[in-house]
């Protein structure tokens, strides 16, 4: 008789980069409401996952100095184990998840929590998040910043590297 394969909880942390200042101020200065600017990880295997221009990396779950998330989303459940995902990862990090890849519109760690929530469980993240650069984009003022905001890296602090080499999370 086979054991059955362990299931491991997946959830993604949604964080207001703004603290609050989008919903204020979005109105007025885009002429749309917006009600954050959102950073996403992936929290799976007891540590929490995410993107930046300095590539994929790891923490202890609100290990970053974003502190603890403004919103918890229960992807549900991965059959994945830790060592394949570590090993998937690592594959991602040395192909589309450079830290060079990363671009604050298009690729950034939205993507990449979007593209490993689908990896570990076939499901998406929420559409408020992956739709907001595109929302951003279409209005006027956005088309203004583009050059500004391109030019943004974004790498929250505390967390460390995701690689082959250093064999841990």
């Amino acid at each position: 008789m086979e054991e059955p394969l362990a299931l491991h909880p997946v959830k993604l942390y949604v964080y207001d980069l703004s603290k609050g200042m989008a919903r204020r101020l979005s109105h007025l200065m885009l002429g749309k409401q917006l009600d954050g600017i959102w950073h996403t990880s992936i929290i799976v295997h007891k540590d929490e996952f995410f993107y930046s221009s300095g590539g994929i990396s790891s923490c202890a779950p609100g290990g970053t100095l974003l502190g603890p998330p403004d919103t918890v989303v229960d992807l549900g459940n991965t059959e994945v184990t830790e060592e394949i995902f570590l090993e998937y990862l690592s594959s991602l990090g040395e192909s589309a998840f450079r830290g060079e890849s990363y671009n604050l519109f298009e690729h950034n760690c939205n993507t990449f929590s979007n593209e490993v929530a689908q990896f570990l469980t076939g499901k998406k993240i929420p559409s408020y998040i992956t739709d907001l650069p595109s929302e951003v984009l279409a209005t006027p003022f956005g088309q203004a910043l583009r050059p500004l905001l391109d030019s943004i890296q974004v790498q929250p602090l505390g967390g460390n590297t995701v690689s082959r080499h250093n064999g841990q999370s």
